[in-house]
């Protein structure tokens, strides 16, 4: 039985290496595979990065192609089990993407395709701007700080300041957003001076940002809305009053002065005959009470002479008033 279980498992590996066997006598190559060997993924211009391609097992010599979103960058052959290695210099966007390589026999079809390895362009982030919706504060409140480097290759690690110590744990960041933080305000200690930093994968690329200050807010007390509204109605008041002088307080002080000023008294007028038909004379006489009613009306006086009443020599022609019954 044990003779039949070690001829059997003989027979299977010789299956197996009949198998991976070519029609040439060569053996079947596997998929290669692509490291990185030199350099880093994340690069920046000017870089260069070195990446190893190979197939094992496999039957020298083998050709092995450098590939660039299907696009082929280099190849090389190789006469032993050594790998291929590609050295890449990055000088331009174009250079970033997905590389592959390829490993096949020469003059045979086929081939066998590895691993994928993505490279990327890294750049130095911008210095990071610290604000918070709210710069005033009192005690017991909480408050917000957001940090956010507007520049910069993803992802970005933030960290959190209060003069020189750490107040938060990095957060990192794989997203375009501000990395945000929460504060309780508890005593007047909490009201100094803050500060965040930023990094990412590009080497000897920390930034800090611009300081933010916390100020303390003037509690109000409950006589402010009190004298706040009674300075309302005074003011109020005030233009009240300056609207009143010229449209009423004027005319009513000038109508009552225009009532005390006119005269009160009575009008004869004397007309001579012997001097002017048409010269009037004017002299006071008594005043008169408002309520009672007179009338005025002249008496012509004629020189007592016997004779006709219709003479037509006057000697005086007098205006005087008489109380109307």
């Amino acid at each position: 039985m044990l003779f039949l279980a070690i001829l059997l498992f003989s027979y299977c590996q010789m299956s197996q290496h009949i198998q991976k066997t070519t029609a040439n006598g060569k053996e079947m190559l596997s998929n290669p595979k692509l490291v990185l060997v030199q350099g880093t993924l994340n690069v920046v211009m000017k870089q260069n990065v070195t990446l190893s391609c190979l197939s094992e097992p496999g039957s020298p010599p083998v050709r092995y192609t450098l590939f660039k979103h299907n696009q082929q960058v280099s190849a090389l052959n190789r006469s032993d089990l050594t790998p291929a290695l590609f050295t890449l210099t990055i000088s331009s966007a174009s250079d970033m993407g997905e590389y592959k390589c390829k490993a096949e026999y020469n003059n045979s079809s086929g081939g066998k395709y590895s691993n994928s390895l993505n490279i990327t362009l890294i750049e130095p982030i911008s210095k990071p701007v610290l604000s918070s919706p709210t710069s005033q504060a009192k005690k017991g409140q909480n408050v917000t700080l957001s940090c956010f480097s507007e520049n910069g290759s993803l992802p970005i690690t933030y960290l959190f300041f209060k003069g020189t110590q750490n107040i938060s744990p990095q957060k990192t960041m794989q997203k375009r957003e501000a990395a945000v933080i929460f504060l309780f305000i508890d005593s007047l200690s909490d009201f100094g001076t803050y500060k965040c930093k930023a990094n990412n994968s590009f080497p000897n690329n920390t930034k800090y940002s611009n300081a933010f200050n916390f100020t303390l807010a003037e509690e109000r007390s409950h006589s402010q809305p009190l004298i706040i509204s009674l300075g309302l109605i005074l003011l109020l008041l005030i233009i009240g009053f300056a609207l009143a002088i010229p449209f009423f307080i004027i005319p009513l002080y000038k109508a009552k002065k225009f009532k005390s000023t006119r005269p009160s008294i009575g009008l004869t007028s004397t007309v001579n005959a012997e001097e002017s038909e048409n010269e009037v004379i004017y002299s006071e006489i008594e005043p008169v009470k408002p309520e009672e009613e007179y009338i005025n009306f002249c008496v012509i006086r004629r020189e007592e002479e016997k004779g006709n009443l219709e003479d037509p020599d006057l000697t005086e022609n007098t205006c005087t008033t008489k109380l109307l019954q």
